[in-house]
């Protein structure tokens, strides 16, 4: 099976994978519900879902600190990984000896594609079908929420120094749809932002993410202090960020 992955490069697969290395979280626990436990082979020590497999796959490294030796050896005839979420170095050493097919999410119908794609590549076509109607089915029950008044976000991910969810990104079509429009101008997908470009969002409401970065409820007074006329929310990043089944999930939330 000779097809691009979502960079435009072109990836020669075997018909179908039966040892799939995973570079993704939220791709491993797509592959997890198509149906290939036996198949998947490697995962991160980020994969946390499902747990069963966190603790019973071979970990392969962090997602952009990957134990390449170790992946070597396992001898993988599909390794699963994403344009940003991985380090391009590691990716293109790793394409020079297995089949590597990337992922690059910017928006829902983005991910949606992947996981159709996904499907295709490993025989699990009619699971992957199945699976975007539910997601579909899920994001229109609540099509209703982008129809309320116009109130600005900003979604933070990073802190010293302070980081924000740019436009073309996932997340910014999860804030969209969540009836939000996003603080940052189009420019740079993640900014950093010093003190006096966080003054002056002036958003109406603040996202403080559980992840990357692990925002807790004690960083509520500092960003109020910026933003005193703000909302301040913690929020789910899994939720917000993770592209695969888990969208499932995510309207309703």
């Amino acid at each position: 099976m000779i097809l691009p992955d979502q960079t435009g490069r072109i990836v020669s697969i075997r018909n179908y994978p039966e040892r799939i290395i995973s570079l993704v979280p939220s791709q491993t626990e797509l592959l997890y519900d198509l149906g290939l436990d036996e198949e998947v082979i490697g995962i991160t020590k980020f994969c946390v879902h499902p747990e069963s497999w966190s603790r019973s796959k071979k970990r392969i490294g962090g997602t952009k600190n990957l134990n390449l030796q170790l992946i070597s050896g396992l001898r993988p005839d599909l390794i699963l990984g994403n344009k940003e979420e991985n380090e391009a170095g590691q990716i293109i050493e790793l394409a020079e000896k297995f089949p590597v097919w990337l992922s690059d999410i910017n928006s829902i119908p983005d991910a949606m594609d992947m996981i159709i794609s996904v499907g295709k590549i490993t025989g699990k076509k009619e699971a992957s079908e199945k699976l975007c109607m539910e997601i579909n089915d899920a994001f229109n029950a609540n099509e209703s929420f982008v129809n309320g008044p116009e109130k600005k976000a900003l979604y933070l991910i990073w802190k010293d120094p302070w980081m924000a969810a740019g436009r073309n990104t996932y997340i910014n079509s999860m804030i969209e749809y969540g009836g939000f429009t996003n603080c940052m101008e189009p420019g740079s997908r993640y900014p950093e932002l010093n003190q006096n470009e966080m003054w002056k969002l002036k958003p109406d409401l603040v996202f403080l993410s559980n992840e990357p970065y692990p925002f807790t409820e004690s960083h509520i007074p500092l960003v109020k202090e910026m933003f005193p006329e703000a909302l301040i929310v913690m929020s789910d990043g899994e939720m917000f960020s993770w592209y695969g089944s888990r969208m499932r999930l995510a309207p309703r939330y």
